[in-house]
């Protein structure tokens, strides 16, 4: 299948499958092209939280529409990866024009509406059954613990993988949880408990209060819990895209990109990824073959990763690393990591969920949790932070720029660079707040600067 006309061109489409398997006929296509020396520069980029191919195709046409004015004299090509994720339709994306199915009016949480239960259907073949059962109970909201222990459990169905799959591999950020995570926390410990304290976090996020609320001013009614679970099954769904990403990085697009290498030496590859597509192309670092040097930057929109992915060492727990600890060194030029304080996706649930998947096991040595309990005015401590509230924490000489300051100036050659895009990655309601606002030229100005196309 061509890839579809997007407005800007060259472009291709690599389409993968949840473990990393490419569509061989547009790879080849890919490899024949550019293998003709008429592209210098081919941006790559990866979607995060995503319905449908024609929802990651708009972001596509649209983010890359100024590149040709940007930059009049390069000889560009871009490309399209397409990887199994979704987004729950209830979720409004910034400045983004919304499908024919999004149209379809939304039913109040905690009912899952028509879109995200097709959606579900779409990500996890298969398990129909699982994903109706879930609908039932969120409709339902049955007023007992039983039917709250049964969705935890249906939902705990829904995300499992094979244990020796490359995915099983790829959940981690952190190298000690990735020894010792078998699944996470917040699907395997009491569901009533897990859903209060999602609970919690939605009330906060939606306040827009900056302090954690107190445990007093908070009353649940069955209803309430309810809203809790809808918001477990939206995190659950979140960590197995997580999982996705990594794989597809390490296992699918990684080994592309070496064999892009070895036909087109001198096509200089720019990487670039939006929250969960960050963690695909960083991990696409990992499987990279040893001697490629054609990835020439990297930069991370919004990145759904632990801002300590990319640490040599934790500043708590010395002994434990990154997932890719070391693997900026992998690009011929600088990773820069955009973040924005406006994003309440990465700044207030991404914490608790991060926590409640078990992440803190490399840190406290235990079970995920034991020490301190799940207050929801304990998690927005630094160890459960994310890359796109933040960007890299732990990294030796990352400078931290502002996005005036980036675009006026020169960016460093290589390493770890944080950007503040606060300026203008500052829209979007609750739950997510600005996380998909990145369709922004200053944006495409910044991936251009990281990879010193002109």
């Amino acid at each position: 299948m061509a890839a579809p006309v997007i407005g800007v061109s060259p472009y291709w489409e690599l389409t993968f499958d949840a473990d990393g398997d490419v569509d061989e006929p547009e790879q080849n296509r890919l490899l024949a092209d550019v293998s003709q020396g008429k592209v210098r520069d081919l941006l790559v980029f990866a979607h995060g939280w995503n319905n449908e191919r024609s929802g990651a195709t708009r972001l596509y046409g649209r983010f890359f529409a100024p590149v040709p004015s940007l930059a009049p004299k390069a000889r560009l090509g871009y490309v399209g990866v397409i990887w199994p994720s979704m987004m729950f339709a209830d979720e409004p994306v910034p400045d983004f024009p919304p499908s024919a199915a999004a149209a379809v009016p939304v039913p109040p949480r905690p009912q899952l509406d028509k879109n995200s239960r097709h959606a579900l259907l779409e990500v996890f073949p298969g398990r129909a059954t699982v994903v109706e059962q879930i609908a039932r109970l969120l409709e339902q909201h049955p007023d007992d613990g039983p039917a709250l222990e049964e969705f935890g459990r249906l939902v705990r169905l829904l995300v499992e993988v094979r244990a020796q799959g490359p995915q099983a591999s790829c959940a981690a950020d952190l190298l000690v949880a990735r020894a010792s995570d078998a699944e996470p926390g917040m699907l395997t410990r009491d569901t009533a408990q897990v859903c209060r304290d999602f609970a919690r976090a939605l009330e906060r996020v939606e306040s827009g209060d900056g302090e954690a609320p107190g445990t007093a001013a908070f009353a649940f009614t069955p209803k309430g819990l309810w809203d809790g679970a809808h918001e477990l099954l939206r995190q659950a769904t979140y960590y197995a895209m997580k999982r996705r990403a990594g794989a597809v990085g390490e296992h699918g697009l990684g080994p592309v990109l070496g064999r892009l290498a070895l036909i087109a030496p001198d096509v200089r590859v720019h990487l670039v990824g939006h929250s969960f597509g960050g963690r695909l192309v960083s991990f696409a670092l990992r499987g990279l073959p040893e001697g490629v040097r054609t990835v020439k930057s990297v930069t991370l929109l919004q990145g759904a990763f632990s801002h300590y992915a990319f640490a040599a060492r934790l500043p708590d727990a010395p002994h434990t690393e990154g997932a890719l600890s070391g693997r900026q060194h992998r690009i011929d030029g600088p990773l820069v990591c955009c973040h924005s304080r406006f994003d309440s996706a990465l700044g207030t649930l991404y914490p608790l969920a991060s926590r409640m998947a078990g992440d803190d096991r490399s840190l406290t040595g235990g079970a995920p949790g034991a020490a301190e309990g799940f207050g929801i005015g304990r998690v927005l401590g630094p160890r459960w932070g994310a890359m796109g509230h933040d960007g890299v924490q732990a990294v030796d000489g990352t400078p931290r720029f502002t996005l005036a300051e980036a675009l006026n100036g020169r960016l460093p050659a290589s390493g770890c660079v944080n950007v503040d895009a606060s300026a203008v990655v500052c829209h979007g309601g609750p739950p997510s707040g600005a996380h998909s606002d990145i369709v922004h030229r200053e944006l495409a100005r910044v991936v251009l600067a990281a990879g010193r196309v002109s």
